[in-house]
């Protein structure tokens, strides 16, 4: 990753500091302590995560862990700025150029569609478990049970493109014979699985967290809905900036819990904020130890 890079990433994060600077802070009613824990969670979460991204490649195309990690960080920062999607250009951007990556623009996108579908997998069995707890509205239930089937529909699209993928009338054709030795096979796949699945449970854990400490009250059933409603807008094909879709999924998901409307949009505004900056936080982690990596060979030669 070039000084460009570098300085594109640093923009972004000045502009993520200067949108949430010029709204309300509501994070400033949190307790302190609680909202590290949060932070250190969502940082846990951005591990998760790229561990899972990273059973998508094969063994000879994967690129490291803070690759993947500063890509996510970067769809962090620039759902803030550009529209919705643009993240996964900004992921396969970051992890493209960062340095030493082996893999292909063809190989990450084909990643970041599996990770797509992993998603979904994940988190239909939090959003099937939303959907019985009796706090729901049926609107909430409705949309709960829809992000549920989509899961599930996820799981057997993953499970049935190893065998579609390998079959005689794919390997006649040469994106089909590109595509069987890097399609997910489901050992692979049960294994992103997990990790994206915990990357869930944490953030449902940080939610639960942040929704207490604001004064909404600790209640899973109110952060299963919150995390789920943001997750499923973030599949919307197009829509405005990331993250002002999913503050206001999470906003229209809490009001329909009977969260008063302000105190709904400032707590989705502060759930938002804490995961721009964890992110901003992982991407500037990734480009200091690169960086350092970079140095040490030049101090020892000097």
């Amino acid at each position: 990753m070039g000084l460009g890079s570098a300085a594109l990433m640093l923009l972004l994060a000045s502009l993520a500091v200067r949108h949430f600077a010029t709204t309300s802070w509501p994070l400033s009613h949190g307790q302190p302590g609680l909202l590290v824990a949060a932070g250190l969670l969502l940082l846990l979460a951005q591990a998760l995560k790229a561990l899972g991204w990273a059973r998508l490649f094969t063994n000879r195309e994967r690129p490291s862990p803070l690759a993947l990690v500063a890509g996510n960080g970067g769809a962090a920062l620039i759902g803030v700025v550009l529209p919705g999607r643009f993240d996964d250009a900004m992921r396969i951007a970051v992890v493209r150029r960062y340095p030493g990556c082996p893999a292909g623009l063809r190989a990450i996108s084909l990643s970041l569609v599996m990770l797509g579908l992993i998603d979904s997998a994940a988190l239909a069995p939090l959003a099937a478990v939303a959907v019985a707890f009796p706090g729901a509205g049926i609107a909430a239930r409705a949309a709960l049970a829809v992000v549920a089937g989509a899961g599930i529909a996820a799981a057997a699209v993953i499970v049935a493109l190893p065998r579609l993928a390998g079959s005689e009338r794919a390997l006649r054709f040469r994106l089909g014979r590109w595509l069987s030795p890097r399609t997910t096979s489901l050992y692979r796949a049960t294994q992103a699985w997990a990790f994206v699945f915990g990357c869930w449970l944490v953030r449902g854990v940080a939610c639960f967290i942040l929704l207490g400490t604001l004064g909404l009250g600790y209640s899973f059933p109110l952060a299963l809905l919150f995390l789920c409603a943001g997750a499923a807008s973030a599949a919307l094909p197009v829509g405005p900036a990331g993250a002002a879709t999913q503050a206001g999924a999470g906003t229209a998901a809490l009001a329909a819990s009977g969260v008063g409307a302000s105190q709904a949009l400032a707590a989705s505004v502060s759930v938002g904020a804490l995961g721009v900056f964890s992110g901003a936080a992982v991407l500037l982690f990734a480009l200091a130890w690169r960086t350092g990596r970079l140095l040490v060979p030049a101090r020892t030669a000097a």
